[in-house]
C-alpha cells in the first residue's frame, strides 16, 4: 500500500463499509463482455488489500443492464447513494467513474455527498479523497470525459442512422398495413382482409369528419382492426382487435399512410429527474420526409387535409385506453362497403 493510500485509509473510514459497484450498459454486454464483468468483481480486492475486512465489503450489482446516461432507473446506484449519505460507506469502489454514473450532474452529486460523508472514491486507477480540492478536481474530469465519450458514441451511431434515413434506406418499425418485399421495399400489406380495413377507416374519417364518429361506425359494425405482433413467440403474424380512438389518431397522423418516408417527427428530452420523454415536432421540423416514397392509402394532399380537420377539431381531455391482446381467431368478415355506407350515413 502506498504512502498516500495510507493516509487516506483512516480508522475512522475502515470503520463503516466499503460498497462496490458493478453495472454494464446492456443485457448483450453482461453476457458477451464477461472480462469487464470479472474485472469489475476483482476490484472487490482492492477493498480488502487497503484493509476492509471480507464481511463488509458489499456488492452492489443489480443496475447490470442498464445504462448509466442517468440514475432515474438505477436501483443500484440509488441506494449506494443512500448508504454514503446515511454515512455507512467508508469508501465506494468502482472499475472506472462511468461504471457509477455518465451524467455529470449524477456524478458530481456523488462526488458531494462522498466529500460531505467523508468517504473515499477509489477506481482502477487510484484513490480519491472529495474532501481533498486536487483529488476533487480530478474527479471532474474524469467524469466530464466519462460524459464526453457517451456524446462522441451516440453521435458516430446518429450520424450513420441519419445518412441512412436521408436516403430513405433505414428500415423502421412499419404501421399495420404496410410491410416489407423480400428485397426490403414498403409495399401494402398483400392481406386483402388488412387492406380493406385501413382504406374503410380512411374514408370513414373522410364521410364523417371525426375520429370517434369512425370508432362508433366500425363498433355499430361490429368491425375490427387489424395489427401485427411486434416481438415474442408471435412475432410478424396478424391479428384483429377493437378499434379505439388512439389507434384512429396514430393511423390518421402517420404519415406513412401517405407514402413518405418520414425520420425524427419526435424529439426527447430529459427531465431534471432524469426521466426521457418523447415530442412530437411540427411537421416543418421532421429531419426527414421523402414523400412519395412507397405506396399508400391516400394521397399527400389528402394526409395534410385530414390534419387541418384534426386540428380543427376539440380534442378530449382523456382518451380511451389501450385494448390487451386480442384473440388469435378474432378475424374480420364483414362486408367493408356496407360498413362505409353506414358510417356516412
Amino acid at each position: 500500500m502506498s504512502s498516500d493510500a495510507v493516509s487516506k485509509v483512516t480508522a475512522a473510514r475502515l470503520s463503516r463499509d466499503a460498497y462496490l459497484y458493478i453495472r454494464q450498459s446492456t443485457l448483450y454486454q453482461v453476457a458477451n463482455n464477461t472480462e469487464s464483468t470479472a474485472r469489475q468483481y476483482d476490484l472487490r480486492g482492492r477493498a480488502l488489500t487497503l484493509g476492509w475486512p471480507a464481511g463488509r465489503v458489499h456488492i452492489i450489482d443489480i443496475d447490470q443492464g442498464h445504462s448509466g446516461a442517468s440514475a432515474a432507473d438505477r436501483e443500484g446506484f440509488q441506494h449506494l447513494v443512500a448508504e454514503v449519505s446515511l454515512g455507512r460507506a467508508g469508501i465506494v469502489l468502482g472499475l472506472e467513474c462511468s461504471r457509477l454514473a455518465r451524467d455529470s450532474a449524477d456524478w458530481q452529486q456523488l462526488i458531494k455527498i462522498c466529500a460531505h460523508n467523508d468517504t473515499l472514491i477509489c477506481d482502477e486507477d487510484g484513490l480519491y479523497d472529495p474532501s481533498d480540492f486536487n483529488d476533487r478536481l480530478l474527479l471532474g474530469l474524469k467524469g466530464t470525459m466519462a460524459e464526453s465519450e457517451l456524446h462522441f458514441l451516440r453521435a458516430r451511431m446518429q450520424g450513420g442512422l441519419l445518412a441512412k434515413a436521408r436516403r430513405g434506406e433505414l428500415k423502421r418499425r412499419l404501421p399495420a398495413g404496410l410491410v416489407y418485399d423480400a428485397a426490403g421495399t414498403i409495399m401494402l400489406d398483400p392481406d386483402t382482409e388488412v387492406r380493406g380495413a385501413l382504406q374503410l377507416l380512411l374514408d370513414t374519417f373522410t364521410a364523417v369528419g371525426s375520429a370517434r364518429a369512425v370508432v362508433a361506425a366500425f363498433n355499430a359494425a361490429h368491425l375490427t382492426f387489424p395489427g401485427r405482433h411486434q416481438g415474442g413467440p408471435h412475432a410478424g403474424e396478424l391479428y384483429f382487435k377493437p378499434l379505439t380512438h388512439d389507434i384512429v389518431l396514430d393511423v390518421l397522423h402517420n404519415p406513412a399512410y401517405a407514402g413518405a418516408y418520414v425520420y425524427g417527427r419526435s424529439k426527447t428530452s430529459t427531465d431534471l429527474d432524469g426521466h426521457v420523454r418523447s415530442h412530437l415536432r411540427p411537421l416543418a421540423d421532421w429531419t426527414v420526409c421523402i414523400r412519395d416514397h412507397h405506396p399508400g392509402y391516400l394521397t399527400w394532399a389528402q394526409y395534410e387535409r385530414n390534419q387541418a380537420v384534426l386540428t380543427a377539431t376539440p380534442h378530449p381531455a382523456a382518451r380511451t385506453a389501450k385494448p390487451g391482446r386480442p384473440a388469435k381467431d378474432a378475424r374480420c368478415s364483414r362486408a367493408w362497403s356496407s360498413a362505409a355506407d353506414a358510417a356516412a350515413a
